[in-house]
């Protein structure tokens, strides 16, 4: 059950970061979910162990409001860290 929550928030948190960033005609489902996850992942890496700001959770520690939060905030820094790395280019 955990896994169908995490790509479930993190399909959801990828969805809002690309409609955010307006990279949505970019990407696919799949993108997003990935993003998603990997995005609330580095939000708990940030805002939870670095800077520990309370209430920076990961994609997998259930559907709550702050959840998707965070979720979203580090889809959003993922995308624009991949934006930028797509200019050096």
């Amino acid at each position: 059950m955990g896994w169908i929550i995490t790509i479930l928030v993190g399909a959801l948190c990828g969805w809002l970061a690309s409609l955010i960033m307006k990279t949505d005609a970019q990407q696919g489902a799949i993108a997003n979910i990935l993003i998603g996850i990997v995005g609330s992942l580095l939000a708990q890496a940030i805002f939870g162990n670095w800077l520990n700001i309370g209430g920076a959770g990961v994609a997998g520690a259930g559907f709550s409001f702050w959840s998707i939060v965070w979720g979203v905030v580090g889809s959003v820094v993922l995308i624009a860290i991949l934006k930028a790395l797509r200019v050096l280019r």
